[in-house]
């Protein structure tokens, strides 16, 4: 791989991560709710499932998906569909009461820390994550040299993806963890869960427009 074409890769791929999306806003939320260290596993489920998608790609899968409208259509409504489920769910959360370290004890308001779901949740914003799909079914075979072996190829995109992708949302759920004494008190913390779960509502709805406007045109 040409070094022109990596740094081109980087370039692409840094935009692409840094604007905030709803993986983006999942971390920060947890940043929140639990620091950074339990978070961990927010950000390596949103990165994990991204090495998926691109690993789909690679195979020549995204070719298959890119032919078939109707599968697409479907792809993205599923996602579309959770991102409002997440939604509601941040909705219903309402003012939770943030694990507290001066007590062994937790009430019944407290968060419930459960490092496999915090995992299984990110993978799953992220394998159903519109920006990310169109990248890897569009524009990621367009990065790989035809007559140069795949293997290296691939290897190479595909880490600098996880390495960036692990660093940029590191940030924001340091971000999230360095706004959680603010947050400490029910009431902000009701208003985190109600516009987290406003966006994923709103991105959600979007999605779901945008693909049965496409499907129409």
């Amino acid at each position: 791989m040409e070094l022109s074409t990596w740094l081109v890769y980087i370039s692409v791929i840094s935009l692409l991560l840094f604007s905030p999306g709803p993986s983006a806003l999942l971390c920060i939320s947890d940043g929140v709710k639990f620091g950074y260290k339990k978070s961990i596993p927010t950000i390596l489920g949103g990165a994990l499932s991204a090495l998926l998608l691109m690993t789909v790609s690679a195979i020549g899968l995204g070719a298959v998906l890119a032919a078939s409208e109707m599968l697409f259509l479907v792809i993205k409504i599923l996602g579309a569909a959770y991102l409002i489920y997440l939604g509601w769910n941040s909705w219903r959360e309402g003012a939770v009461k943030l694990p507290s370290t001066k007590t062994p004890q937790q009430d019944s308001s407290t968060l419930i820390y459960s490092p496999d779901k915090l995992f299984k949740k990110s993978f799953m914003v992220g394998i159903s994550n519109p920006k990310d799909l169109l990248f890897f079914i569009a524009l990621f075979p367009s990065f790989m040299n035809a007559d140069e072996p795949q293997m290296p190829q691939y290897l190479i995109l595909a880490s600098t993806w996880f390495c960036l992708e692990y660093l940029l949302m590191s940030v924001y759920t340091g971000l999230g963890a360095k706004m959680a004494p603010v947050f400490a008190n029910p009431a902000p913390m009701r208003w985190v869960n109600r516009t987290l779960g406003t966006v994923f509502v709103g991105l959600g709805g979007m999605l779901a427009v945008s693909a049965l406007l496409t499907k129409k045109l």
